[in-house]
């Protein structure tokens, strides 16, 4: 997996605006069986991309040429139902670094930190603003800017500041995972140990 660093990404977005989107439709279980991460991407809401044959569904907006970026907006209640961390896999390794939506589940919200995902949570009228700026020109830029917590729609130039863990925070912004973050610790782990 890859650990970038995380600071201020400005990019365009790509809009799903469906509510209660759950993790069998982000990544259906049939994939399940891979025990690493790499691959993912490729199955990312698999059944609404793709038809039985295998077809590309042009109608889906990861199919729409449209639209692009490395930001997903999402609405209400993105990522209920299992707690599978496949769903995190497929929507990092599909290249998506920031989702967007009003209400996350919160374990499905640290799947995401965990690998390098940074989910936002807005408000439903600034969630609802974005998806009518994306819609009026795809090409419509935000701006999330980590160390300040903030989000810009840079169409409206509208703001809002959003809440993350300090620890989340720190390893996002130092590309650390759990394990990377306790072996920067080392030395006072092992001086703490040494006193006792």
């Amino acid at each position: 997996m890859k650990k970038e660093k995380f600071n201020i990404i400005q990019d365009s977005c790509i809009p799903l605006p469906l509510e209660n989107v759950d993790t069998d439709q982000i990544v259906p279980a049939r994939f399940l069986k891979a025990t690493t991460r790499e691959g993912f991407g490729e199955n990312l809401f698999r059944d609404w991309r793709f038809d039985e044959q295998g077809n590309k569904i042009e109608s889906f907006v990861l199919n729409d040429p449209t639209y692009s970026g490395r930001i997903l907006v999402a609405g209400k209640n993105f990522g209920s139902g299992s707690s599978r961390e496949h769903a995190a896999w497929a929507i990092a390794d599909y290249g998506f670094r920031v989702v967007v939506s009003s209400f996350f589940a919160d374990i499905h919200k640290n799947n995401e930190l965990n690998n390098f995902v940074l989910p936002v949570v807005v408000t439903e009228q600034f969630l609802k603003e974005l998806f009518d700026s994306i819609y009026a020109n795809p090409r419509t830029e935000v701006i999330v800017n980590l160390p300040e917590q903030t989000i810009t729609n840079t169409a409206t130039g509208k703001s809002e500041t959003f809440e993350i863990n300090a620890y989340k925070k720190h390893c996002l912004m130092n590309g650390l995972d759990d394990i990377d973050y306790l072996l920067s610790n080392k030395d006072k782990i092992e001086s703490w140990e040494a006193a006792r």
